[in-house]
């Protein structure tokens, strides 16, 4: 059953939706009429309840970023272990490429548009962290003076460094592996992979 059947609400202000709904301590509770778009204010109260109760999830963002003889960009952040992609968490009400872009703005000082959708996968609940949705978007080609530039732009980056992709990926953290093989595979042949917990789904 939907979530929006699972508790009538109240209009914005506090008030009930329907005087029907309105009972005092001791009495089983009514049924509460569900409002109509044609009473704007107690229509988005109720579905504002609704998208309260909905599960939020984390999102992440990183990118393919290579040079002109196929190496990979690879990052080691200061605050974890392993090596990473360039990339980062998803802001609230930000979508995934303007998190990529601002992302390797801040730590990279480079102003790319990423191109195309490479990966999703879902990421089940592990450790303190609930799920999350991570995506890998192609960062495209960097040219020979963006190459020539390349270092660090803040405190979250210790170092980086241009890889083969065999070499870049013994770096990576082992929950990586699986979304870095399946975005180099969509690099090759045009076709983004969604991943289910490292296991390709379609």
């Amino acid at each position: 059953m939907s979530i929006w059947h699972d508790s009538m609400m109240h209009a914005a202000r506090g008030r009930c939706c329907s005087p029907t709904s309105c009972r005092s301590e001791g009495e089983e509770p009514a049924l509460r009429t569900r409002p109509t778009p044609d009473d704007p204010e107690a229509w988005n109260a109720y579905l504002a309840e609704g998208n309260a109760k909905q599960a939020r999830k984390r999102v992440a963002v990183d990118l393919i970023i290579r040079d002109q003889v196929g190496r990979v960009l690879v990052v080691n952040p200061t605050y974890k272990p392993d090596w990473d992609l360039p990339g980062g968490m998803v802001e609230a009400n930000e979508p995934p490429e303007k998190a990529a872009r601002r992302e390797v703005r801040e730590e990279l000082g480079l102003q790319l548009t990423p191109g195309r959708l490479l990966v999703i996968e879902w990421v089940p609940p592990h450790g303190p962290w609930d799920d999350q949705l991570a995506f890998i978007l192609d960062g495209g080609e960097l040219s020979v003076e963006q190459s020539a530039g390349l270092r660090p732009h803040d405190d979250e980056l210790a170092e980086l460094a241009m890889l083969a992709p065999g070499d870049a990926r013994p770096l990576l953290r082992p929950r990586l592996h699986a979304r870095f093989d399946a975005a180099l595979a969509a690099l090759a042949d045009g076709r983004a992979r969604y991943l289910s917990d490292g296991r390709p789904i379609f």
